[in-house]
């Protein structure tokens, strides 16, 4: 029970100290020194460098240039949102970039510091613009959110209670124990939820972006029924896994999608690309 206590207290004080606020959802993030932009997206830029300097990079097509127009569109619109809600300057770290990757692989990422890249393999599942859109929106709120921030201070907490663990356990036979079941459960218990967490909040503010960015936001839904059937329904449960399932995320975007298109009409919005 001391020990438990210890952890605890460990951990709220490592959170009290490395909060930042973000903007889109009000809601306190970790943020831990040495995790802050000034030091994560230069680190960021050059890994983005250097995977580009690796990979067959798709230039000069229509399909490059809807990734470009795309991702344009949904930065734009992200700063009027950001604007509109008091937070100018937010983005002025921030060095967009949209390449497309001739790779089989059905993905698309982010980077922090809004470096963004898609797979050729995604583009048939995404099955125009419109779905590129749903799936940039997300993307790009990975980044606008600091997701690669809060990953690496979850880490660190994670990380930092094992240390703790080990100091405060002076048993031997206790503090084998300790590390054989602490690695699954601050996976399955924290980390796991955690990036589930966030999968969640960057579908909310990417449908959001993306109706602000006149796309229709019903087609994110749909972009994810895509998604399932592409699966074959292959997936691990979803405690057990770092994403939301492809059902729980459908039944959200549904119910999101109405209030993302309220949102696009306070920025004169009321018509959308199909």
């Amino acid at each position: 029970m001391k020990f438990r206590k210890q952890l605890v207290a460990i951990g709220a004080i490592l959170l009290f100290f490395s909060c930042a606020t973000n903007p889109f959802t009000g809601k306190k993030t970790m943020a831990f020194p040495g995790t802050e932009n000034a030091t994560l997206f230069p680190t960021a830029f050059a890994q983005y460098d250097e995977f580009l300097s690796k990979n067959n990079i798709v230039k000069g097509t229509k399909d490059a240039e809807m990734i470009t127009r795309v991702g344009q569109r949904i930065a734009v619109a992200a700063e009027r949102w950001l604007n509109a809600n008091g937070y100018e300057g937010y983005l002025k770290d921030y060095k967009w970039d949209y390449n497309l990757v001739n790779d089989k692989t059905v993905n698309a990422w982010a980077m922090p510091g809004g470096k963004i890249v898609f797979y050729t393999g995604i583009l048939p599942i995404a099955a125009g613009e419109t779905g590129v859109a749903a799936i940039m929106g997300h993307e790009v709120a990975h980044a606008l959110a600091n997701h690669g921030q809060q990953r690496m201070s979850a880490a660190y907490v994670q990380q930092g209670l094992a240390i703790a663990g080990n100091v405060a356990i002076k048993d031997e036979q206790s503090r084998n124990i300790f590390n054989q079941s602490y690695g699954v459960v601050s996976n399955v218990g924290g980390m796991l939820p955690f990036s589930r967490s966030h999968e969640t909040q960057a579908d909310e503010i990417g449908i959001r972006l993306m109706a602000i960015a006149g796309y229709n936001p019903d087609e994110a839904a749909q972009l994810w029924k895509r998604m399932k059937a592409n699966s074959g329904g292959q997936a691990p449960p979803e405690f057990l896994s770092t994403h939301p399932s492809n059902d729980t995320r459908i039944a959200n975007l549904i119910k999101l999608a109405p209030k993302a298109k309220e949102e696009a009409k306070k920025f004169g919005v009321t018509s959308f690309r199909e």
